[in-house]
């Protein structure tokens, strides 16, 4: 793995680790391609059933990495910049597997988007989320879009017009987060929910994460046909064959993902 990026895979669970602590894991984009890499990989790797993402050192991920972009002040590069983390973003989402954030000391800006745009997340007492930009003059337009589908529309707005930081209890009651852990126990909270996420068949969580962003956008009538028709090629599969007959038969299922 690369010196930005750190894999450990471990029961069905592929744990990436953020590794630019010094600078709060702020993502320049030579760590977002490599997180973009990663996750195809990931996506052909038929071992792999769920997926974390946190970051090393005091914090989860800061944001984009201000100080690269004020280097470079070419729109080009900025252009760049937030493109890739677009890409990023939706790779996340597109990915076959679960993704989940495990989130300490700060998830701001884009590090508050990348917690949106995470299928699940967990964060410690001690956590902060916010989007700050405007504070600086730079209005968080990308990390909205996640963000405006993760939680109301008022809560959403709150974040982004007044740039304040809140806490994690206060990001749960929005929806942003699953739930607030005590500081020593997030590794193990997190651990224990992606064990048994990646305890599932890989071909029904892969069915089921693909159809729940597509019906999302969908109006009711459509969201119902869209969800049918994945509910009759669901059934047909090798695995909800095998998992029903040991739901009758009262047995544990033997997985085969597919």
């Amino acid at each position: 793995m690369s010196e930005l990026l750190q894999r450990v895979d471990a029961k069905g669970v592929a744990t990436l680790t953020l590794s630019r602590g010094s600078s709060y894991n702020s993502l320049s984009i030579a760590l977002m391609e490599t997180l973009i890499s990663e996750l195809d990989l990931i996506d052909n790797d038929m071992s792999v059933r769920t997926v974390v993402i946190k970051g090393a050192g005091k914090g989860f991920c800061a944001g984009h990495d201000l100080k690269e972009m004020l280097d470079s002040g070419e729109e080009s590069f900025y252009s760049c910049t937030f493109n890739t983390c677009s890409k990023m973003m939706q790779r996340i989402v597109s990915l076959s597997v679960p993704v989940i954030a495990q989130v300490h000391g700060v998830a701001t800006a884009a590090g508050c988007q990348l917690v949106a745009s995470c299928d699940l997340a967990y964060a410690a007492e001690s956590a902060r989320f916010g989007t700050p930009g405007v504070n600086i003059g730079l209005f968080c337009s990308t990390p909205m879009v996640a963000l405006s589908r993760a939680v109301s529309q008022k809560h959403s707005m709150e974040l982004l017009l007044t740039g304040r930081l809140i806490s994690a209890a206060r990001a749960e009651q929005m929806g942003l987060i699953n739930q607030v852990v005590p500081d020593d126990e997030l590794d193990l909270r997190v651990t224990d929910i992606a064990i048994l996420v990646a305890s599932k068949s890989r071909k029904a969580l892969s069915i089921g994460k693909t159809a729940f962003y597509l019906q999302r956008e969908q109006p009711l009538k459509e969201a119902y046909e869209t969800c049918s028709q994945v509910m009759t090629e669901n059934i047909m599969t090798e695995d909800a064959i095998e998992g029903i007959d040991a739901f009758i038969t009262k047995r544990t299922p033997i997985w085969k993902h597919r």
